[in-house]
């Protein structure tokens, strides 16, 4: 009797912090062709602050139902699979530095 009451509130505290954990989870949508960021978390020679674990950009090739993500280098041509939660969307910010460049000469002028 005293273990099924120990499994039931064991099986009551999972739920809770299963609901909880994936409260938190964010949910990203890639599109084929859309350049990302991928998370290098075994970047562990050179530990620094100022150091950069995100690396890319890569090419998104396929999609899958679960999460996963097949993505391309594009300088090395290497496809390989990866969860979707390790990227994040990659803007491109050259457009807004040739924005910023034409303001600035439309101000000169």
């Amino acid at each position: 009797m005293l273990r099924n009451e120990a499994y039931e509130n064991h099986r009551i505290y999972k739920e809770k912090t299963k609901t909880f954990h994936d409260k938190y989870i964010s949910r990203k949508k890639f599109d084929v062709g859309q350049k990302v960021w991928l998370y290098d978390s075994r970047l562990k020679l050179f530990p620094g602050k100022l150091k950069s674990k995100w690396k890319g950009p890569y090419v998104v090739e396929e999609t899958y139902d679960h999460g996963a993500v097949m993505i391309k280098d594009p300088k090395s041509d290497h496809n390989f699979k990866v969860n979707g939660q390790r990227l994040k969307h990659y803007i491109e910010h050259e457009r807004l530095v040739e924005k910023e460049i034409l303001l600035l000469k439309e101000i000169q002028e």
